[in-house]
């Protein structure tokens, strides 16, 4: 941390570790999350794991607390998500000297979309992207110093993708990162070519992992564990459209590994509860969440690819409150119980 970070009082302060789900533009609700916890000071980011945009906000966080502390990280993160929606790097029908999109706009309805999500689906990316352009990897190289995220030691970072040969989940760690770990974590078959590494190709990590937990189990010593889930895990309606189907596939495909996650967590805490595993060989974790529930169920898939300002503001603002709510609510918990019934929310 340079001199000019701003000093902390870390009286009364509480140690967790975040879990960051991905989720194209909806990440914009992480940094909500995000900003108002380290605006709020109370407590002490651990490690971060995070998955395709729970990735990139982790590294921003990352080299922004290096950089200038907590309000270092909360200005890198909002220069990132300021960026990201000038240059609309999310979104391959957008344009960057063209706002195409506005407030409660129906992505689905646009020309642009519509042809690029039947192009994706009727042919490769390694088809109709052979040179293997990808704007949005130019703009994280642009955007952060990945040599400031290596260095960050105060906090231990973990990004997931999903290893293409073997199907198994690959978890890169901070002292590690590049811009290709990151894109590995972020790249949706449909869209872009498999980044390599070490000649390994790979995929978005939500495909094994959104995010991946047990980093946290295995290399950190912080019991609590706080996950923010952008992705709706229940959808009361049944989808009919064929591209409404697709979107309700993808929510459970990027959900399914997260779940199983918590399963398992739960089912070694009641082993530990019933005296059955040691407490001195497993830890018992404390599990607590931030979810973006009814604001964004209310939103389709596709405007995961939406990344106007007041859409990426509106969910930063969203995520602002829930965790200003939560916090009020539940951080007298914090190291004493976990806030999040596993069996009701993962049953």
């Amino acid at each position: 941390m340079t001199e000019d970070a701003a000093p902390i009082d870390w009286t009364g302060q509480k140690q967790i570790s975040l879990a960051l789900q991905g989720g194209g533009s909806h990440g914009a609700f992480t940094w909500g999350v995000l900003d108002a916890i380290l605006e709020d000071k109370r407590l002490d980011i651990e490690a971060v794991t995070g998955t395709s945009a729970g990735a990139m906000n982790a590294v921003v966080l990352a080299e922004g607390y290096l950089t200038g502390g907590r309000e270092g990280a909360r200005k890198a993160l909002a220069r990132f998500w300021r960026s990201i929606s000038d240059q609309g790097a999310f979104s391959p029908a957008q344009r960057k000297l063209i706002n195409l999109f506005f407030k409660d706009f129906d992505l689905r309805r646009n020309i642009a979309y519509w042809w690029t999500d039947f192009l994706t689906h009727y042919s490769s990316p390694y088809e109709f992207n052979p040179l293997n352009i990808n704007p949005l990897r130019d703009h994280i190289v642009e955007m952060i110093d990945f040599e400031k995220v290596r260095a960050m030691t105060e906090m231990k970072i973990f990004v997931s993708a999903t290893n293409v040969h073997n199907g198994r989940i690959t978890v890169f760690e901070g002292k590690d990162l590049t811009a290709d770990h990151v894109m590995a974590s972020a790249c949706l078959p449909f869209l872009f070519q498999a980044v390599e590494i070490d000649g390994a190709p790979y995929w978005d990590g939500g495909y094994m992992g959104n995010p991946a937990l047990f980093p946290l189990f295995y290399k950190t010593g912080c019991s609590d564990i706080l996950i923010v889930q952008i992705n709706p895990i229940e959808r009361l309606e049944t989808p009919k459209t064929a591209r409404d189907i697709q979107d309700r596939l993808n929510e459970i495909t990027f959900n399914g590994a997260l779940m199983g996650e918590m399963r398992a967590m739960d089912f070694v805490n009641r082993l530990i509860d019933k005296g059955k595993l040691s407490r001195d060989d497993y830890m018992q974790t404390r599990a607590h969440r931030i979810d973006g529930g009814d604001l964004l169920a209310s939103y389709a898939a596709s405007t995961k690819v939406d990344a106007s300002w007041p859409m990426i503001e509106k969910l930063h603002a969203f995520g602002r409150d829930c965790a200003k709510k939560w916090l009020a609510d539940n951080f007298d918990k914090i190291g004493v119980e976990g806030t999040l019934n596993l069996r009701l929310a993962y049953k």
